[in-house]
């Protein structure tokens, strides 16, 4: 009999070797199977991964809405998806237990981002006489400029850097590459960072070729870049709900709103599906109602 310990250790090691996600993500999909595995054992319920059934999964998933937004539901309920067409695959298993579990209904949710008068007063109030100045400039630059994940940020490498064609080579989910071209300002920013900063630091000979560091000299994490935003949002007294990612969304909605083509925008963010990309193009309706509202002579009545 396969226990849930087991089958988590063994499904985990089946995502990194076999589909090469990230640790966050791995980590995601393993919290997703010891909450179910949790449930189970309060319960008294017997079951184990090869026999838990439908109604089982159905119950978790009703009280996990008690206490989580329909997002979360939707997410998990798509980690143990991911989890029994595992087992399948390994012969543990016939059939699917969440194949006739209904996802909670989601309404489209748009991400939120920064205009660019807001990102640019958000860029002036880092203050560059501050030792991690550049560093931080440099930070927020990559991260509009670029379009890129907190966790493509904080792994790039100096020898992904490839100053005089002007790109960058990022790997991203699942460890596919991309080349994202190097604007004039992150250019800017990286450069002096990089010599004129980085360089007088002693860096940990682990994290040599990381291109981030922090003030000991090893690589950033997640939470100190979110600090970091969180911080200069707050100086620039901006009232939205700004993440890093907000630069993401940022850096593909006004790609988007200055004529650039969807799969152009694919590529340079990594979605494998245009459909990932296609939410922005929401974003710009509404853009492009407040300039039809704003603008034309018969679109409000004197």
């Amino acid at each position: 009999m396969l226990t849930w310990k087991q089958a988590i250790s063994d499904y985990k090691t089946y995502l990194k070797l076999e589909r090469g996600l990230s640790e966050n993500s791995i980590e995601g999909y393993g919290s997703d199977i010891e909450a179910l595995s949790n449930y189970i054992l309060i319960h008294n319920i017997d079951q184990c991964p090869e026999k838990c059934d439908e109604e089982t999964v159905r119950q978790f998933i009703y009280e996990q809405s008690k206490k989580s937004s329909p997002y979360s539901q939707a997410r998990r309920l798509s980690g143990l998806k991911s989890f029994f067409k595992y087992l399948i695959f390994e012969s543990y298993r016939d059939a699917n237990p969440t194949d006739l579990v209904e996802l909670p209904r989601l309404g489209r949710k748009l991400p939120s981002v920064l205009s660019l008068a807001e990102i640019k007063h958000l860029l002036e109030c880092i203050d560059l006489s501050h030792p991690q100045g550049h560093r931080n400039m440099a930070i927020i630059e990559m991260l509009y400029g670029c379009g890129l994940r907190v966790s493509e940020l904080i792994t790039l490498k100096l020898s992904d850097i490839f100053f005089k064609e002007q790109i960058i080579r990022i790997t991203g989910k699942g460890d596919k590459q991309r080349l994202i071209p190097l604007g004039d300002y992150a250019a800017k920013y990286l450069t002096i960072y990089i010599k004129e900063c980085r360089s007088l630091q002693v860096i940990d000979p682990k994290f040599a070729d990381i291109a981030f560091l922090n003030r000991n000299g090893r690589q950033l994490t997640r939470v100190m870049i979110f600090t970091l935003v969180k911080k200069v949002v707050h100086k620039a007294q901006i009232k939205k709900n700004v993440s890093p990612h907000t630069f993401r969304h940022s850096f593909a909605t006004h790609l988007l709103e200055n004529g650039a083509d969807l799969r152009t925008i694919q590529a340079l963010m990594g979605h494998e599906s245009i459909t990932t990309t296609e939410v922005y193009t929401h974003l710009d309706l509404r853009n492009i109602k407040k300039v039809m509202n704003k603008y034309h002579p018969r679109n409000k009545v004197s």
